[in-house]
């Protein structure tokens, strides 16, 4: 399940309309089309080679077969890309421009060089926290436009209040433990109260605000030397940065690199943050997961529980260890168990 890849479509079906826009818009056609993978959906994705030796990434939406589960539209990020300019430069790649043709939507932008982050290392892991602390910064208490949301993150402050009132939503939870069952079923009873006032402090944030990525993860980012290059801003709004900070570091715990309180504190060395925000959103972070990794697999989407159910067991120990609750040993019989920690990249 961690190494299977989405099914993407190759640049032999792409619609003629589509590709003769795409060198207009570019300036040169098009002499070599590689799929390019990440992320949870079948977008897509190319790698451009054009005729003038310049490169190109293609992002793009299609038409999607009867039953997919898959909902997407590339709308709001090309508002993004359109309407935060200089202001998600130089962490974004440049928008060189969108074409639609036959139901289909796609984005082109700067083909950004560097690494893979996953094998997350200390080095990596550090690099990247302080280039992200930098992207808040950058923004930090300062005018952003009334169209971007303030109140996204608040989405995250009700996950454990709901589970707190919810027999079932728990008995779901502590399903996916299989033999540990019962001892995550009480552990969940005992502090869904606790982690439940812990994640109000994230609805009670109050400004100064930072431009949120809101879906920072590796499949999502490259580094470029000390340079953290990110992908993927359809979900770009306004909020603490204490929320991006929290979903950023126990992902790279997820996926096997160091621990999220490390991460943090390099983070910390550009930008500071705030305790009661930082708890709320660990809070919250980890009751999203633990209302979302016990669903039923997503047709198109073979890797999202996988995905979701890694960073599960990451979020909802460090809410634990940060606010001060009993190990919540039950994880380590969360599947996978024993699988490597591997996340399917852009090559």
């Amino acid at each position: 399940m961690a190494d299977e890849r989405e099914d993407k479509p190759t640049w032999r079906i792409v619609p003629g309309p589509i590709k003769l826009t795409v060198a207009d818009v570019l300036g040169s056609r098009v002499t070599r089309a590689v799929r390019a993978y990440g992320g949870y959906g079948p977008s897509a994705t190319f790698l451009l080679t054009l005729a003038d030796g310049r490169r190109a990434f293609f992002k793009g939406t299609y038409p999607l077969p009867a039953g997919s589960g898959v909902r997407w539209t590339l709308e709001p990020e090309e508002a993004v890309f359109r309407g935060l300019g200089q202001r998600i430069r130089p962490w974004a790649p440049e928008y060189l421009g969108s074409v639609r043709a036959e139901g289909w939507h796609a984005l082109l932008l700067e083909q950004v060089n560097g690494i893979h982050v996953v094998p997350w290392t200390k080095g990596k892991a550090w690099r990247a926290a302080r280039s992200y602390a930098s992207f808040h910064a950058a923004t930090f208490g300062r005018p952003l436009p009334d169209w971007l949301s303030s109140t996204q993150h608040r989405g995250f402050a009700t996950y454990w209040r709901q589970l707190a009132d919810d027999e079932e939503g728990r008995a779901r939870l502590a399903a996916i433990a299989g033999p540990r069952r019962q001892e995550a079923a009480k552990w969940v009873e005992r502090h869904a109260d606790a982690l439940a006032d812990a994640e109000r402090a994230l609805w009670r944030a109050a400004e100064p605000f930072a431009l949120l990525h809101f879906d920072t993860r590796s499949d999502n980012v490259r580094l470029e030397g000390d340079l953290l290059r990110i992908f993927d801003w359809p979900y770009a709004c306004a909020g603490p940065a204490e929320f991006d900070a929290a979903a950023f570091a126990q992902s790279v715990a997820a996926e096997g690199g160091p621990d999220p309180e490390a991460v943090i504190g390099w983070y910390e060395e550009i930008l500071p943050l705030r305790r009661d925000v930082l708890t709320g959103a660990v809070a919250g972070i980890a009751g999203y997961f633990a209302d979302r990794a016990p669903g039923a697999d997503v047709p198109g989407l073979p890797r999202l529980r996988f995905v979701q159910r890694i960073q599960l067991k990451a979020s909802v120990a460090w809410a634990a260890r940060i606010i001060g609750l009993s190990e919540p040993g039950w994880l380590a019989s969360v599947p996978p168990i024993d699988e490597p920690v591997t996340i399917a990249e852009r090559p």
